[in-house]
């Protein structure tokens, strides 16, 4: 899996407060109960840009419980939480040396190019991962 992030080091608290939001987050959990199983967003791809917070790690979980493929990077360069990038990269089910999650292409404190290339980056879907015959 493709991914820039700062350090996967920072997953497990990632992790910890990702848990923490879901509890303060009623209407993606439940929109997670009802539809999770009848993935109603299979085959779809999703490019997001928006700011690498906890709070938006809950989305793309959400989003890929759902079945979409995602991929992110921030819209801000100075507003990524290193620790959700990473626990996202990582995934439920990885360790920061087999991350199963989604790839992220964010740290806090990107120069301009770097932001453009992270923007880059989440806009290819062009990887073996993304099947056509799945779209």
């Amino acid at each position: 899996m493709e991914y820039k992030v700062k350090d996967l080091s920072l997953a497990e608290w990632g992790r910890k407060e990702i848990e923490l939001a879901e509890k303060e987050m009623p209407g993606l959990m439940a929109i997670r109960a009802e539809w999770k199983g009848k993935q109603p967003l299979k085959g779809i791809r999703i490019t997001g840009s928006l700011h690498m917070t906890i709070q938006t790690a809950v989305l793309i979980e959400t989003l890929t419980d759902l079945g979409a493929q995602v991929r992110w990077c921030s819209c801000n360069i100075f507003s990524t939480q290193d620790h959700a990038a990473a626990a996202v990269v990582v995934g439920r089910t990885g360790t920061p040396d087999r991350p199963k999650g989604v790839p992220v292409f964010a740290w806090k404190g990107e120069t301009l190019e770097e932001y453009w290339w992270c923007t880059e980056r989440a806009l290819d879907f062009s990887g073996p991962e993304y099947s056509k015959a799945e779209a």
